[in-house]
């Protein structure tokens, strides 16, 4: 069996998460656990703008739409960048500078730990 990748949160996209509904939470924590083990989430979309291999898992709930971006392309872990409702028909610009930030300073740690 495949071993599962570890997650890493950041900034305070844990704490976001856990701030949805029960629901939406419980199938964000499926989706990434699919992830983990190498597998596609069931409902995602390639968000490249905010950076290579950047995806979205795409959630439905009586309460609202929500989202979580991540990125797994890298050997060692699972890097959840952002984790949101979303409250217009695309993405806000606030939430992509997020992912964004989030991800550039993921890539600032590992190219710090390789140097």
């Amino acid at each position: 069996m495949k071993q599962e990748k570890e997650i890493r949160w950041e900034g305070s996209s844990l704490a976001d998460l856990l701030d949805f509904p029960i629901k939406p939470r419980k199938e964000a924590g499926f989706q990434l656990s699919k992830v983990q083990t190498g597998l596609e989430p069931d409902n995602w979309k390639p968000f490249e703008d905010v950076g290579a291999g950047v995806k979205e898992i795409r959630l439905r709930d009586n309460d609202g739409i929500y989202r979580v971006m991540y990125v797994a392309k890298f050997e060692e872990a699972i890097y959840v960048l952002h984790c949101f409702q979303k409250k217009t028909e695309a993405t806000t610009k606030q939430d992509k500078n997020i992912a964004e930030i989030r991800y550039r300073a993921v890539l600032a740690k590992r190219n710090k730990t390789k140097g």
